[in-house]
């Protein structure tokens, strides 16, 4: 395999989390007497670029073209997109007159909150089932996946965009160049683009190893997503620290002969942040690998005493990242009787991998687990504050990462 993105051969292994199949491949009942694909989960790091990257065994039109999540069903996301739409209202001048586009835009959790405004806006989504539910709430989106071609296209039919939005996708992207040259040419000379993606730095800290699946293709340091903006002609002008998804970057571009906004003085600290860390050394790339094996060992030794001790353990959150959890440790229903989810997208199937089935949250109330294990764990809070009867029969909720913690 080479780099996706400055195309040199791959030979450091970043963290190997063995085979597994697509995190978001949820099985029906009928599916179950079926054999799975399944896939190495081994990850690259490129010791030109520093790019860590997963080869591309599925294409992305198999993984999206019929999708599970569905971003509206977070709280901690819908409050998120409204204070993202009040500050660009607020800073970046976006107003009446701007035209929106976001990329990836799933159930338009985000663009309602522009249309409210008056804005004009399009979102860009390639899962046709997810794309129907943002129609029923009167965001208009197309069905496509995002690159020069769909950028060229739009652009033919004068909709380049003022703001051009792109959340949690740039690690779904394989053909990355193809990808962030569609962002230039959609652009309007004067636009901004802002991405939101999981921080390398953070998954690195926090042992986040469950957030590598197949459908994430590449994971983002600051240092890497400034040399590829930087290789299609445009520059990052401000860069933030958010907490969404257990820690994530938003980066803020433009033309590089576009609007002269002034670079902030976050993203050199940035840069310097990274380089102390050491980002632009392979060698610390390598540790990560270990660090895993500690999670797991952790978690597996836990589920060990308490089942010895009859007690029972529930799992809540259908994520894809708990079914690398899941399916990296080896864990099944004879560990985890059942994984509650608030979706009924997920509710009556059953996950890829473990087989474990997924029940309406209610079950939880009927059942009474004894302990509650958190796999989306970047929402942890908020979950806990829905599931907090669970204290009323002693309850207690599991959080796996980035060290095992039980919380009454």
């Amino acid at each position: 395999m080479n780099c996706r993105f400055c195309g040199k051969e791959l030979t450091k292994l970043f963290v190997s989390l063995g085979s597994a199949p697509l995190s978001n491949a949820y099985l029906k009942k009928e599916q179950l007497t079926k054999k799975e694909p399944s896939y190495p989960l081994d990850v690259y790091v490129c010791d030109g670029c520093f790019l860590v990257q997963l080869p591309e065994f599925e294409s992305p039109e198999r993984i999206f073209s019929d999708y599970a999540y569905f971003s509206s069903y977070s709280e901690t996301w819908v409050k998120h997109c409204e204070e993202y739409t009040d500050k660009m209202f607020k800073n970046y001048g976006i107003g009446k007159r701007s035209r929106v586009v976001e990329i990836a835009s799933n159930d338009g959790c985000l663009l309602q909150h522009f249309i409210k405004r008056g804005m004009d806006v399009l979102g860009i989504e390639p899962a046709i089932n997810v794309a129907e539910v943002a129609r029923k709430k009167h965001v208009p989106t197309e069905v496509a996946f995002f690159g020069t071609r769909t950028a060229n296209r739009l652009l033919s039919e004068g909709k380049s965009a003022d703001l051009l939005i792109g959340n949690n996708v740039l690690a779904h992207v394989p053909e990355l160049n193809d990808f962030v040259e569609g962002l230039k040419i959609l652009l309007s000379p004067d636009g901004i683009i802002t991405m939101e993606f999981p921080h390398l730095a953070r998954l690195i800290e926090g042992r986040q190893f469950d957030t590598i699946y197949h459908e994430h293709f590449s994971y983002f340091s600051f240092l890497t997503v400034n040399k590829i903006i930087s290789a299609h002609s445009l520059v990052i002008f401000d860069v933030e620290e958010i907490s969404t998804h257990g820690g994530s970057l938003r980066i803020y571009a433009r033309h590089k002969n576009g609007n002269p906004a002034a670079i902030s003085e976050r993203v050199g600290k940035m840069l310097d942040k990274e380089d102390e860390l050491g980002f632009a050394d392979v060698k610390n790339y390598l540790a990560f690998d270990e660090q895993v094996k500690k999670v797991k060992r952790e978690l597996l030794n836990f589920l060990d005493r308490i089942k010895q001790d009859g007690k029972t353990i529930v799992g809540y959150g259908a994520a894809a990242k708990g079914n690398t959890m899941l399916n990296y440790c080896g864990i099944k229903d004879d560990s985890i009787d059942y994984v509650a989810d608030i979706s009924p997208h997920k509710q009556g199937r059953y996950l890829p991998g473990s087989r474990i089935p997924i029940a309406a949250p209610d079950r939880i109330r009927n059942t009474k687990p004894d302990y509650v294990l958190i796999l989306p764990w970047n929402i942890k809070e908020e979950i806990m504050e829905q599931l907090s009867y669970i204290r009323d029969w002693g309850g207690k909720f599991v959080i796996p990462i980035p060290d095992l913690e039980v919380i009454r």
